[in-house]
């Protein structure tokens, strides 16, 4: 074997060595990353109000049989002919807004009868009720509370009952419902 042959491989991963070690010697000491963020404020103005929470019947599994699930404004859910409820995923709607002390204000629901669709029959959302002390149903005609919060800020929740098909096809499904609020 040649003696000078098996010398030079050597010097040459020595020297290879040094060099990445004087390459990754000059790295940074510390890498730079950004990430934004979104951020959000809404500003009442006064005698006006805003959601702040949508209402939501959570998972539910259709019966063979046509039933309701209904959800308190206090957030409790029930349901009829075999629906059963899944998880903890549901909520009333919720509003909040900005009056007066001991201002009477008027609430209404646009409908009576809202319709949720998805992906197979729609399913019929009426008996809206507010969270009051005691509650309350909500219909299309105005019914009266007083804002009893000194600073004139209130918070209200609205439940509902939602009809739920035999055999309802599986998806989720959406609708929408309006509230209106005038103030005396």
């Amino acid at each position: 074997m040649n003696r000078k042959n098996s010398i030079l491989p050597k010097r040459l991963l020595t020297l290879l060595a040094v060099a990445a070690a004087a390459v990754t010697g000059f790295a940074p000491a510390a890498a730079q990353s950004t990430s934004t963020a979104q951020s959000e404020a809404t500003v009442l103005q006064p005698l006006s109000f805003v959601v702040t929470q949508d209402l939501d019947f959570g998972q539910i599994i259709a019966s063979n049989q046509q039933g309701y699930v209904t959800l308190a404004p206090n957030g409790t859910r029930t349901s009829t002919n075999g629906i059963v409820l899944v998880g903890s995923k549901h909520a009333p709607a919720t509003f909040a807004g900005y009056g007066a002390f001991n201002q009477t204000v008027l609430i209404s629901v646009q409908a009576g009868n809202i319709w949720l669709t998805g992906p197979g029959t729609r399913m019929l959302m009426d008996s809206f009720v507010i969270g009051s002390t005691p509650t309350a149903p909500i219909t299309t005609t105005p019914r009266r509370f007083r804002i009893v919060s000194p600073t004139g800020l209130f918070e209200f929740p609205i439940g509902a009952r939602l009809r739920v098909n035999a055999n309802q096809a599986r998806g989720v499904y959406n609708g929408t419902f309006r509230l209106t609020l005038n103030y005396e």
